[in-house]
């Protein structure tokens, strides 16, 4: 029979593989045999945690800080319980209290800078990655996690961006450069090609959402696909189309960098897409070894990876106008419309009247994530609300559930001198509870310099028009590319007064408003943005052209 430290280190390797429930199995076993082993409770707490037993792992938390409370680690992996749970102020207690405890603990800085950015907190979220990485400057996740956050902040240019991206891929891709083996894909221009799309997204998300039409519309005769889901936890009805839909499907979750990789370069994928970017949970390590002939990234990041790897991004001419091509490491592939293609819910709720027409004022509402909500924001939307006295804005977001969350965007609000009375922070609602209500909403104010994706064309589905500001940034020019497609170009202010005098024009016209939003659903299913089959027959010839210049320069 094992020794205790034998099951222990069995388990951990277990927990390293993506074993969890063979790790949770030994850890429960360790602890029949020694009740109070601390570091069984935690790991057990971290093998249950990540088969999404939030409930269960947090006990085992609080078990292991009760029979150790100098120990910091319980603490730290509790605030991730607490975080996933939407208790953000609850997990920044618990991670402060784990620097308390270890101050050079990487993770807890890198975790309480997360929880600190969901609150919108910014300041003090890139403070502790930086904290994180001055302790492990070799932490691609907390690196990754800093660039993230940097697309929110006000005043971030494109020269900026690229600068700290390629910074990235110097410490994190290129060791790996030198490792790179030529690809053996026959080199065949009219064959059907391999595509291969690795995410963390492959499910209600809005990766899933805007991915889902695309992949059920390429055409098996063009091309076969292969799906890499990199997340656990149960399915859903998003998951269970793309499973349909792709031609294999393969479980990545679990699978080390150089596996995934030796997997993706076994199944011949000659053009491989990363729908991640710099999102947690990303594999960006595993394109940085260079698996497939073509790499491409798409979809969930908000611009350049960095990464000398990746070939291609793929974007529109809204998001990478040419002028600005040459702050991206990728080379543009261009969509001749939208660069993604909505996926309508088909439970969505009816499109409502306009509710100004029945309560005698307007409702300006956004239901995008705090983080994209700056104080420069709070300033202007605070400045629509006193150009339209009689207004009132309605915010909502799963993070508005917690009281940490509330509390500074109350203060945000009354630091411009908007009272209580004149704006809702509303907490988490299922879906379909959130698309209806819409039906409170007259005017959605898109937040800047981070605009609305999903969040966009949702708001759209349900009539609402969108007023947004685009800048230079691959982030700002969400609305506008998805806006522009649905033909309602009425909404983009070219600069903050612009934004303002539109919004405050929208709302002292209601006939003009009740007749857009009469409309707004059957223009966009008519659109671009809706076309499955045309976003399908757009993106076939340009990975033609990107196998085609594969071939012609020596397929390397």
């Amino acid at each position: 029979m094992a020794t205790i430290s034998e099951a222990m280190a069995m388990a951990l390797q277990h927990c390293q593989a993506g074993r969890f429930p063979a790790a949770e199995q030994i850890f429960r076993l360790v602890l029949q045999a020694e009740p109070n082993h601390v570091a069984a409770h935690n790991n057990l707490g971290n093998a249950l945690q990540e088969q999404g037993r939030l409930e269960e792992a947090a006990l085992f938390y609080q078990r292991a800080v009760q029979l150790d409370p100098g120990f910091a680690m319980p603490y730290s992996n509790l605030g991730g319980v607490l975080y996933a749970q939407g208790k953000l102020n609850e997990a920044v207690r618990c991670y402060q209290r784990a620097l308390e405890l270890t101050p050079d603990l990487a993770d807890a800085h890198n975790n309480l800078g997360v929880a600190f950015q969901e609150q919108g907190r910014l300041d003090e979220a890139v403070a502790c990655y930086r904290s994180a990485l001055e302790l492990r400057p070799d932490s691609c996740t907390s690196h990754s996690d800093y660039l993230y956050c940097q697309q929110y902040l006000p005043g971030v240019t494109l020269a900026q961006l690229a600068s700290i991206h390629e910074q990235w891929d110097q410490r994190h891709a290129a060791p790996f450069r030198t490792a790179w083996r030529r690809h053996e894909n026959i080199a065949d221009p009219q064959r059907r090609l391999r595509l291969g799309f690795v995410s963390v997204g492959f499910r209600r998300h809005p990766a899933g959402h805007l991915f889902v039409r695309a992949l059920e519309s390429l055409d098996a005769k063009d091309c076969e696909t292969i799906c890499y889901a990199n997340h656990g936890g149960p399915d859903d009805d998003i998951t269970a189309r793309l499973k349909k839909a792709a031609g294999v499907w393969r479980t990545a979750l679990g699978l080390s960098d150089e596996a995934l990789a030796a997997q993706i370069r076994s199944d011949g994928v000659d053009i491989l897409f990363d729908l991640d970017g710099h999102h947690g949970g990303n594999r960006l390590l595993v394109f940085a070894r260079r698996p497939a002939p073509i790499q491409i990234t798409w979809l969930a990041y908000v611009g350049t990876t960095g990464l000398a790897a990746m070939d291609y991004i793929l974007a529109d001419r809204y998001h990478i106008p040419e002028q600005s091509e040459r702050y991206y490491r990728e080379k543009v592939l261009r969509m001749p419309n939208g660069y993604i293609c909505y996926d309508p819910p088909s439970d969505a709720p009816p499109v409502a009247s306009l509710p100004a027409l029945h309560r005698g004022y307007v409702t300006f509402g956004s239901f995008n994530r705090p983080p994209k909500i700056t104080p420069a924001v709070v300033a202007t939307w605070a400045e629509i609300l006193r150009r339209v006295p009689r207004a009132r804005l309605i915010l909502l977001h799963t993070a508005f559930g917690d009281s940490g969350t509330t509390r500074h965007y109350e203060r945000l609000f009354s630091a411009q001198g908007v009272p209580p009375n004149r704006f809702d922070l509303l907490g988490p609602k299922p879906y379909q509870e959130l698309l209806d209500s819409y039906r409170n909403i007259d005017i959605a104010l898109d937040p800047f310099p981070y605009s609305g994706g999903l969040v966009t064309c949702d708001a759209l589905w349900m009539g609402v028009p969108v007023v947004t500001w685009p800048g230079e940034t691959f982030a700002s020019r969400h609305s506008l590319s998805h806006l522009s497609n649905v033909g309602l170009t009425e909404t983009i202010a070219g600069s903050v007064d612009e934004y303002v005098e539109l919004a405050v024009s929208w709302a002292g016209d209601w006939p003009r408003l009740a007749a857009l939003r009469g409309g707004l659903r059957e223009r966009m299913a008519a659109s671009p943005l809706c076309d499955g089959r045309r976003f399908a027959a757009d993106l076939t010839p340009l990975l033609r052209a990107a196998w085609q210049q594969w071939i012609d320069h020596g397929q390397k």
